[in-house]
């Protein structure tokens, strides 16, 4: 199935808007062009680029994403980044947490120095193409997924005019404390949709008890099937299959099930 328009009257959830969502992050990782070129097709007539560099433990790296509107919705999506590259920068243990937003909790400083670094191209786009009090979205793969989380928090917490209609992420790392966890829940019951397909090894970063993921989940299991929940016997069994011993081996089932053209297979499987 080839989504050519989005539905920009849509809301809450369905797989079908997951599935365009999915589309919106993926293309966070092509050019400047094509994203305007889908963009157009999508229905969406406006387009700002974003990208910024922020320095984690590590050399310098940068954040790109982009925003499109139309006449009743408008998208943020964040571009994703390799395993091993998170990784790297989130098992630095030297760096201070960093402040969550309005000051509710904490982020690892990595995905903070991340968010800010953009966050002020992102807030100004989408409250210049507000102006027909459009719904508001949040996508995004892999630090892509972390940061579209971040970002619609921020920006509710800072302006709770803004509260996204959806979040939409796809293999998203741990991005906070249970803090701010619990004041997400609170605010976006219902909004936000977190995927890990099978044995994506990202979910797992950085680790727990000291971040914790938001409650929302949906399990794309091994046999590609899309599950709200998961009981944590089933879900372990489910995953287990394929792991090897190094989950961020190139060939292991941790890496191949983190990539994007993974979750959008198991997503248009699930619309049939």
């Amino acid at each position: 199935m080839s989504v050519q328009t989005f539905d920009q009257a849509t809301t809450g959830y369905s797989l079908r808007q997951a599935y365009c969502m999915a589309q919106a992050a993926k293309l966070a990782y092509q050019s400047p062009a094509e994203v305007e070129a889908a963009a157009r097709e999508w229905g969406f007539d406006r387009v700002r680029h974003h990208e910024t560099t922020f320095r984690p433990p590590f050399p310098l790296e940068d954040t790109q994403g982009y925003t499109v509107a139309g006449d009743r919705m408008i998208i943020t999506a964040f571009r994703g980044t390799e395993p091993k590259k998170i990784q790297d920068w989130l098992s630095d243990a030297t760096t201070p947490p960093w402040p969550g937003p309005a000051n509710r909790g904490f982020v690892h400083y990595g995905f903070g120095e991340a968010l800010q670094s953009i966050y002020p191209q992102v807030r100004d786009a989408i409250t210049e193409f507000r102006d027909a009090d459009q719904t508001i979205w949040f996508t995004g793969h892999s630090l892509g997924g972390a940061l579209a989380s971040l970002a619609a928090m921020r920006l509710y917490f800072e302006d709770p005019g803004l509260l996204a209609d959806g979040v939409y992420t796809f293999g998203q790392p741990r991005v906070c404390d249970a803090t701010l966890a619990a004041a997400h829940d609170e605010a976006f019951r219902d909004r936000t949709h977190r995927f890990v397909n099978n044995n994506d090894v990202v979910p797992l970063m950085p680790p727990e008890p000291v971040f914790k993921h938001v409650s929302a989940v949906h399990h794309i299991d091994a046999n590609g099937k899309v599950r709200d929940r998961t009981s944590p016997v089933g879900g372990l069994t489910d995953r287990a299959k394929g792991m090897t011993a190094d989950p961020l081996a190139p060939a292991s089932d941790g890496v191949r099930d983190h990539l994007m053209a993974r979750y959008l297979e198991a997503l248009e499987k699930n619309l049939d």
